[in-house]
């Protein structure tokens, strides 16, 4: 039989049923692989050998009368996540020999929960781009159409859920990097509370796998279903050992409705720094209307909403602020230079990406103080509603752009140009005040490319959007294999 796009919960009652066992899902996923990646190039670091010897232990385990909530499914990890034995690069090359001697916690809990890994997928150079190539592992495609990107920096991970490599795989969320690959290869992402999932061990090179609370950044799942997230999710939330011991457990609270007649939702489509463009507006309007069609409470229009162009331009000071940390001194004087010819007239996000790179501690501290204000604001519109639904980017996945520095480059919106990094402000409404927020298909556009959304919830009831994804998937459908 043909596992090949079965969900990681569908393969877990399988493997439980005796119906397969994790060496022929294994075999299957890998010989895949071996096939089909190499138009794709999503898994850049294969695992294969070790992958079958933990299947067949999986298999034997199992014999034994063991279980697990993965035990013997296979899945993969973002190239960025320190695995013993393997590459971790961040598609670096001075890196492309570095080896970690330690799992990454999350890797350390897949493995404990019985995952078999096939290997790491593929990044861009740092993390830092909208779309996944580097020098080493070059340019993963996107398999609905190879001349257009996966997406980043979680792009390798997307194709290969989308292509059918594994049933599972954890990527990182700063600027959308689980949501927007998400969006582009037609499958579901979960971008997890701030500080839900402890991120030890997902570093770049050489540093250390130290257990810091990054600001803006997480870890989360990703999944070709909305159930499988919610399983994975509970994986690798909690908090980490050596930051927290045994002091407390997790416990998110549940969604708070079960059906999606009782859900209130609010709907935004449009931003007021960038155009949404018409395929997009299209996959909004298509889970407004399923909402409807149920009976939810469904709304266009609330003054609670934060405001969205401030949110931009915080959401942007303090992402720059802290990827300009550790730039070399005399780098940082020229963007300093630039950064105090700029006008005081001047609120463009070209410009507030600029005096980001350059803020001050005092300019920082202001600008966190302000997010706080954000997060109360939120606070109180998720008191009226129960989630949010917006978009993850503009437009469906774009052509590889390549060209000349992040900065120089631009993103078409139904035939009107704007900044390359523009787009970003739709996944910093969610990522800003560190807000659940899960990617859903929501169909095809009409050029035949996935559409998704992203659904926002409150801070720590990540259950909340978790359901509603899952019933939306049983309203307009879900996850569909690329032709």
């Amino acid at each position: 039989m043909e596992w090949t796009f079965h969900s990681a919960e569908e393969l877990a009652s399988a493997l439980r049923a005796g119906e397969v066992t994790s060496v022929e899902l294994t075999d299957q996923a890998i010989t895949r692989i071996e096939l089909e990646d190499k138009t794709i190039n999503a898994v850049c670091v294969p695992d294969f050998d070790r992958a079958r010897d933990d299947a067949r232990r999986a298999d034997a385990a199992r014999a034994r009368g063991e279980d697990g909530p993965l035990l013997g499914i296979p899945v993969t990890v973002k190239e960025s996540y320190d695995m013993a034995g393997l590459p971790t690069t961040w598609g670096m090359p001075q890196y492309a020999n570095y080896v970690p001697e330690h799992d990454a916690l999350q890797v350390s809990r897949l493995k404990a929960a019985g995952a078999v890994i096939l290997g790491k997928t593929n990044v861009p150079m740092t993390l830092r781009d909208i779309q996944s190539f580097n020098e080493i592992y070059g340019t993963t495609n996107n398999p609905w159409d190879h001349a257009r990107t996966s997406g980043g920096s979680s792009g390798g991970s997307a194709a290969a859920l989308a292509s059918g490599f594994g049933a599972l795989s954890i990527g990182s969320d700063l600027a959308g990097s689980l949501r927007t690959p998400a969006h582009f290869c037609g499958i579901y992402a979960h971008k997890p509370t701030l500080g839900l999932a402890p991120t030890r061990g997902m570093v770049a090179p050489p540093a250390p796998a130290l257990p810091i609370d990054l600001d803006l950044a997480v870890v989360g799942p990703m999944a070709r279903t909305a159930r499988d997230l919610t399983l994975l999710l509970d994986i690798m939330a909690g908090p980490d050992p050596l930051t927290h011991g045994r002091a407390y457990e997790l416990a998110l609270p549940p969604a708070r409705h079960e059906r999606l007649s009782d859900f209130r939702v609010l709907i935004i489509e449009d931003h007021p720094l960038i155009a949404t463009g018409s395929a997009v507006r299209a996959g909004v309007n298509r889970v407004a209307q399923a909402l409807v069609d149920e009976g939810a409470s469904v709304a266009r229009h609330s003054p609670l909403l934060p405001d969205l162009t401030e949110a931009a331009t915080l959401y942007m000071l303090l992402m720059l602020s802290n990827a300009a940390a550790n730039l070399p001194l005399d780098v940082y004087e020229q963007l300093r230079a630039r950064a105090a010819d700029l006008s005081a007239d001047d609120r463009s996000l070209d410009a507030t990406r600029l005096r980001a790179m350059v803020l001050s501690h005092r300019e920082w501290v202001e600008t966190n103080n302000r997010r706080e204000l954000h997060r109360r604001d939120w606070r109180h519109l998720f008191a009226e509603f129960d989630a949010v639904v917006c978009p993850i980017t503009p437009t469906p996945a774009f052509p590889h752009n390549h060209d000349g520095g992040l900065e120089n480059r631009h993103i078409d919106i139904d035939g009107v140009d704007y900044p390359y990094f523009d787009q970003l402000v739709w996944a910093g409404v969610a990522t800003l005040p560190g807000l659940p927020a899960t990617a859903i298909p929501t169909g095809l556009s009409p050029e035949g490319l996935p559409v998704g959304v992203q659904l926002i919830g409150p801070m720590f009831e990540d259950r909340t959007p978790l359901r509603l994804a899952e019933l939306l998937e049983q309203k307009i459908g879900g996850f569909q294999p690329p032709a």
